[in-house]
């Protein structure tokens, strides 16, 4: 396992449906909103997950939109805090967990 010492990004932007990111080695890679969005690492999201599915769970009008990031801050030089459309924002994504989700996100379109 790297630590985050070792990662670093070169550029992170962010269009309508995802998180670009290019890190010093030469990856690139693009995240869907929805993925950050649904792999939320706070404490909450992790508990939700870990619960077994609602057979009806009624959605506000907020979940059931299309999830954008409305803001993304630096948490010291490991992290992003990403505030998310639906009002969620208590997530907080190293660079190690934005690394992972990247390779499952191309691993999945390979």
């Amino acid at each position: 396992m790297s630590s985050s010492n070792e990662l670093s990004l070169k550029s992170l932007k962010g269009d309508r449906e995802a998180l670009l990111l290019a890190w010093s080695d030469g990856l690139t890679q693009r995240i869907p909103w929805r993925t950050l969005r649904e792999s939320c690492p706070c404490a909450t999201c992790r508990q939700k997950r870990a619960e077994p599915p609602q057979a009806f769970n009624i959605l506000k009008p907020e979940e059931a939109a299309p999830v954008r990031a409305t803001g993304m801050y630096p948490i010291g030089n490991y992290a992003y805090q990403i505030d998310f459309s639906d009002g969620h924002k208590t997530g907080i994504y190293s660079l190690e967990l934005l690394r992972d989700l990247g390779h499952e996100q191309n691993s999945s379109h390979a």
